[in-house]
């Protein structure tokens, strides 16, 4: 069975981690463009996306609205607890979400939803607490590999793809 939900966190899953800045003190973030197909296999499927990062930059709400990513919260910092009204007001149960993040702050949503994955490059004690370790890195396309991995094991990857690819 499918989730209902994806949820993922931003840096260290979308990105490699690092901040970037420039000499004037603007930051910068480095996305993979793959992850971007990962949002339009779920958007085909009618899945809905929720980002929450604990950071609090307009980068990624920039990254959110080029994918049309309406559910975008920044400066998270209980993301269970955000999940679970997420969650009441769209009348699921946090078995039926998906959930993808990489560090201590994520640690008590990871162990309280249904779908739980890590990128590759996670900490030891994060990768205990998921049903999933991505083989790739996190600003490698850790989200849309998991996105895979989920339709994939549903039957459904490979008939999305060519949907996908029509349109």
């Amino acid at each position: 069975m499918l989730p209902k939900l994806f949820i993922t966190d931003i840096d260290g899953v979308w990105t490699d981690g690092g901040m970037y800045y420039t000499a004037e003190g603007d930051t910068m973030k480095r996305f993979s463009v793959k992850d971007g197909w990962g949002v339009i296999f779920l958007r085909h499927l009618n899945i809905p996306v929720v980002i929450m990062t604990g950071e609090n930059t307009p980068i990624v709400a920039k990254r959110a609205e080029k994918l049309k990513i309406d559910r975008c919260y920044l400066g998270v910092k209980d993301k269970l607890e955000l999940a679970r009204k997420i969650c009441a007001e769209s009348g699921i149960s946090l078995q039926e979400v998906a959930f993808i993040g990489d560090d201590i702050n994520d640690l008590p949503l990871l162990q309280s939803v249904g779908f739980s994955a890590c990128p590759a490059n996670t900490p030891f004690y994060v990768k205990q607490a998921v049903r999933y370790i991505g083989q790739v890195k996190g600003g490698d396309g850790a989200f849309r590999e998991f996105v895979e991995t989920l339709l994939a094991s549903e039957g459904i990857l490979l008939k999305v793809v060519s949907e996908c690819a029509r349109k």
